[in-house]
């Protein structure tokens, strides 16, 4: 009993270790997007946003896609098994990953100037060779990650993780304002970025691989002749590079759509190419918008999880349905909020953080999406521990084709505010789908109720903070950064006391949300 309770202990401590690595990157990830910004401006960034969908791929899929695969699988087949069938799941998944990275390398690299065309910028070719060759990494890396995640041991994934994006961030800001301040042209600017996220890329390799062999008891050897069947191993890898692969990409597949089709179909529009590139730059400005009122209205609710998977474990269902349910109830609060601030003050805050207040309209539309983003993303997390993982990549195909149907039919009419309603209706669809998938299966939830209280909350801190800007406009940088710090104190603090007055949340509910716990004592 002890020893169980002893490897659980070990095993959350491992995910609260990946989950705060996982913050760390994410809001990197997010925060140098503005300054990259500043550094070259919309069309610079329009040229970045373009390819990085190609190399975000690879990123993710490195990241959370394939180890957590690589980790399961081992799981399945390797759990008490001998030295020599573990080297032999090993080894056939170092050669299905290579034959996956190799192949979307040569895929990428060799038609680059196809796809450039297809995007509508011929130019970008030699930015997508570039990122092509962040893929060649992915299978080594995935697999140590994979494997150490197995074991129980988070901390060379997350070690790397922050050493991979804190190289990148530093490598791509630094290149980028040396281009631009020696005089080179913007698209120069953006290969000397995809050449720095790559360089990152192979940092955090070489860190994994120094604390690969930095550990004496790994015996792990090329093996392909165990007694455990080749077949049985390939299959496996197959239904998790769906289920964990595909959901992982959510938001990059997202802004892979984009990228192919926005450009081009503003340019079929007869918008000026200029013009059409800085309507892009604009456009793009949501992703870091996006991603780090993600990452606020996640990290509360997913450090439930782990508590969930145990109780799947122990065949709890009571205690499943309960951390569900305040699980959900934690995303629709936080995302919401995070949302609706942003919507309320995205003036300011476009002027504090881009230089002006171009876009804002659009930026309003896509800052609703952080509410169903932050539905997906714990969900799919929460259905992942309670062994559903199939449907949430079923839910993400589906998203991803309301997108590309959406942009066809949006973007002619409306242009890049087709494309940002295009993109929060696929949103929508993706949380919509889990949702109602949770209730099938019998778990409960009080949505109207719930969500009413919310919606509440939202009108009146969005009218509160409207009143009170009424009279200030964000006329300089510096004026907009106090408005926004000043807006975003204010509306917090009454979105709070109004959830906590219209009791959203139970007394035994907030003893299991670990920051609001102590502030409610």
């Amino acid at each position: 009993m002890n020893i169980e309770k002893d490897h659980m202990n070990i095993a959350l401590r491992g995910v609260f270790i990946l989950t705060i690595a996982g913050l760390v990157t994410k809001i990197l990830s997010a925060a140098y997007r503005v300054p990259y910004q500043n550094i070259v401006g919309d069309i610079g960034f329009y040229i970045y946003q373009q390819v990085y969908p190609f190399y975000g791929m690879s990123v993710v899929l490195a990241t959370s896609g394939f180890p957590v695969m690589i980790s399961k699988v081992m799981s399945d087949l390797g759990h008490g098994k001998s030295e020599q069938d573990r080297s032999k799941i090993m080894s056939i998944a170092m050669i299905y990953l290579t034959s996956f990275g190799v192949a979307l390398f040569f895929l990428l690299y060799i038609y680059s100037q196809p796809i450039s065309k297809i995007m509508g910028d011929a130019k970008l070719a030699p930015l997508i060779e570039i990122s092509s060759f962040s893929f060649l990494l992915v299978p080594f890396v995935s697999l140590l990650r994979g494997y150490f995640q197995f074991e129980q041991n988070m901390q060379p994934t997350a070690v790397s993780q922050v050493v991979e994006q804190g190289f990148r961030v530093s490598f791509i800001l630094i290149s980028s304002y040396f281009f631009i301040y020696f005089g080179y042209d913007l698209y120069t600017a953006g290969w000397g970025a995809l050449v720095s996220s790559v360089m990152g890329s192979i940092a955090g390799f070489f860190i994994l691989l120094f604390l690969w062999r930095r550990n004496k008891k790994r015996r792990l050897h090329w093996n392909l002749s165990a007694s455990i069947q080749a077949r049985e191993i390939v299959l496996t890898l197959l239904k998790y590079s769906f289920s964990f692969g595909i959901t992982s990409l959510l938001l990059i597949l997202i802004q892979l759509v984009d990228a192919l089709h926005l450009y081009a179909l503003l340019l079929h529009n007869g918008i000026d190419e200029e013009m059409a590139k800085v309507a892009k730059g604009v456009y793009d400005r949501g992703q870091p918008l996006i991603q780090l009122g993600t990452v606020v209205a996640t990290s509360f609710a997913l450090s439930l999880v782990p508590a969930i998977a145990q109780a799947k474990m122990n065949q709890n269902e009571d205690f499943i349905k309960e951390k569900l349910q305040i699980s959900l109830k934690l995303c629709l609060v936080i995302g919401a909020g995070a949302a609706g601030g942003l919507i309320a003050l995205i003036d300011p805050i476009n002027m504090m953080l881009f230089k002006d207040i171009s876009g804002s309209k659009v930026l309003m539309i896509l800052s609703g999406s952080i509410l169903f983003t932050s539905i997906c993303l714990t969900m799919f997390a929460v259905l992942q521990g309670l062994g559903y993982t199939f449907v949430p990549s079923i839910a993400v195909v589906i998203g991803v084709s309301f997108k590309y149907f959406g942009n066809i039919m949006l973007i002619p009419k409306y242009d890049v505010t087709g494309a940002a309603i295009s993109s929060l209706v696929a949103y929508f669809v993706v949380a919509l789908v889990m949702m109602v998938f949770i209730k099938v299966k019998g778990f409960s939830f009080p949505y109207l109720r719930t969500i009413g209280q919310i919606g509440m909350a939202i009108i009146i801190m969005v009218i509160t903070l409207k009143l009170g800007m009424a009279y200030v406009g964000p006329e300089t940088r510096a004026h907009s950064m106090i408005i926004s710090l000043i807006g975003v104190f204010i509306g917090g603090i009454v979105y709070i006391v109004l959830i906590l007055k219209m009791k959203v949340f139970s007394h035994s509910e907030i003893q299991y949300i670990p920051v609001v716990k102590k502030l409610f004592k």
